[in-house]
């Protein structure tokens, strides 16, 4: 089992295997601050500030609980979260599959990666979808313990998916090779100006956010087109997932340094910070990425 389908050590050190997991086997050995100890002021930094419109159940005192969750679902959405509780647990099915045919989430209560998960579900829920099918189909296809390719790349991008928007063919170029100091630093300027736009998708990243020394480091699908919005863009990546189009395979994921995003990191708007942090990570030999998709 080679490097990128063994797990996430690409996105962050602290990603580990635990079959506990709700969405399959990556979770985090990674231990989050109590919820009272959470700075509030990671709140307002990248990306945690583009999930301000859930504050309340982010920032509040008291966690909320499963039906405050479930009231915040799209009104077309099937799928509940579910206390994941020994008795739930009894039921013997896959965490996908009480997904699939009884439209359960298994949530564990209090917990900051579970809803972080849930989240995501409310946020992007035909993605999450996409996700469970195609997890279904090669569980169906490879039986319940053992993992394909595809169920590697569909987790990765579960726990740590970035989808990137390029408006600028120069910089595939630059991230192609590594050149992280000529895409971070030397091309600053293109990611405030909307040359480059992303949603993080992966709920383990968020979870990683709540620490502000953190260097994250995504799992990115790439999208090129100059007039497609960044919306158009996550409901062709739903298709294509959907579709089996995409996520066939871990390689196709690029690694993704969002610390070097400006305003993700305390430090990088110094260019020293460019030259020496650690999650700029040089390009394995052999190492090839697929095109962008193009919109």
């Amino acid at each position: 089992m080679d490097r990128d389908s063994a797990g996430m050590q690409d996105v962050q050190p602290d990603l580990q295997a635990d079959r506990s997991s709700p969405g399959g086997l990556l979770t985090m050995r990674y231990h989050a601050p109590a919820r009272e100890a959470v700075d509030p002021a990671v709140f307002g930094r990248l990306p945690l500030a583009d999930w301000r419109a859930y504050a309340t159940l982010l920032e509040a005192a008291a966690w909320p609980s499963i039906a405050q969750l479930n009231a915040c679902l799209p009104a077309d959405v099937i799928h509940r979260f579910v206390a994941q509780t020994p008795a739930l647990l009894a039921d013997g099915l896959h965490y996908e599959q009480r997904i699939a045919e009884h439209g359960r989430i298994a949530t564990r209560e209090d917990h900051w990666h579970d809803l972080f998960n849930a989240l995501i579900w409310l946020r992007y829920p035909a993605l999450k979808q996409a996700l469970n099918r195609r997890q279904m189909a090669e569980i169906a296809r490879m039986g319940p313990k053992q993992r394909s390719r595809p169920q590697y790349a569909l987790t990765q991008f579960d726990e740590g998916g970035v989808i990137v928007l390029l408006r600028d063919p120069a910089l595939l170029a630059l991230w192609d090779v590594h050149d992280w100091y000529g895409l971070f630093w030397q091309r600053r300027q293109a990611w405030c100006d909307g040359t480059i736009e992303l949603v993080v998708f992966g709920h383990a990243l968020l979870e990683l956010a709540l620490n502000p020394a953190k260097l994250l480091v995504g799992k990115a699908l790439v999208f090129t087109s100059a007039e497609t919005d960044i919306g158009q863009v996550q409901g062709l990546c739903a298709e294509a997932v959907a579709s089996g189009r995409l996520l066939n395979d871990p390689q196709e994921l690029r690694p993704l340094p969002l610390a070097g995003i400006p305003g993700w990191h305390a430090d990088n708007g110094h260019e020293v910070f460019h030259r020496t942090t650690a999650c700029y990570q040089a390009k394995r030999e052999g190492r090839d990425y697929p095109p962008a998709w193009r919109c």
